[in-house]
Formats: structure tokens, sequence, C-alpha cells
């Protein structure tokens, strides 16, 4: 995605594009560090902040992570979203929250059991 000086600059959109595109088709494995984001935006001849949005939205749909000081990587999908160091604040508190959510399900499907057990002991045919 070189940018020629008349060419039209890419979007933020169009960067993330890429890239998902790359991921999605294997090009890009977990763990694989995406270009750092200045030397990308120099050569697309784009500033900073667009290629830094465009790794935001990659971010945000937890397809990649970003390591303060060491760069952007491909997250590796078989870790639970939200558990890695770097991963989006938003993803980590939907994990906690989903997480919280799982257990009141187990607790009420256990007391529906018990409720369900009751009820067969209570019934005519039990007697």
């Amino acid at each position: 995605m070189e940018s020629s000086p008349n060419a039209p600059k890419p979007t933020a959109k169009e960067i993330a594009a890429k890239y998902r595109g790359e991921i999605a088709d294997g090009k890009r494995e977990p763990g694989s560090q995406l270009p750092a984001a200045r030397k990308l935006a120099k050569d697309l001849g784009v500033q900073l902040m667009t290629v830094q949005s465009a790794y935001g939205q990659l971010r945000d749909e937890g397809l990649v992570l970003t390591q303060q000081g060491r760069g952007t990587f491909v997250r590796d999908p078989s870790a639970p979203l939200g558990t890695e160091p770097g991963s989006s604040p938003a993803f980590a508190a939907l994990a906690e929250e989903l997480s919280s959510i799982h257990d009141a399900l187990r607790q009420l499907g256990e007391r529906l059991d018990r409720l369900e057990q009751l009820a067969g002991n209570d019934s005519p045919a039990s007697r």
C-alpha cells in the first residue's frame, strides 16, 4: 500500500481494511508485528493520527493488540479477549462482564436443576 505523490491518500478505514484482510487471509499470523505507525504513515504519505486510528479500529475489533513501546501485533484468536497485555480496555471490561454473566447463568442452571428434582419428587407419580 505504498503511496505515490499524486495518488489519493488512504483513509484510516482503508488502511484498517487492508490489514483486516491480510489477517483474515492468514498473510499476517498471530504474534506478527504490523509496521511501525510512524514509518507506515511516512510510507503512505498520511498523518500519524490516520495510521493510529486504523490500528485503533483493528484493536477495537479484537484483531490486534498494542504494546506500549513495542508495537502493534496480530492477536492470537485462541486467547480469550481482553486477557492479553495491551488488549483494548473495552475488551477487558467485556471479558470480565461475560465471565460474571456466565457464572450467574451456571448458578441459575444449578438452581433450576434442584427445583426440577424437587418438583419431580412431589409429583403424584413419585408417590
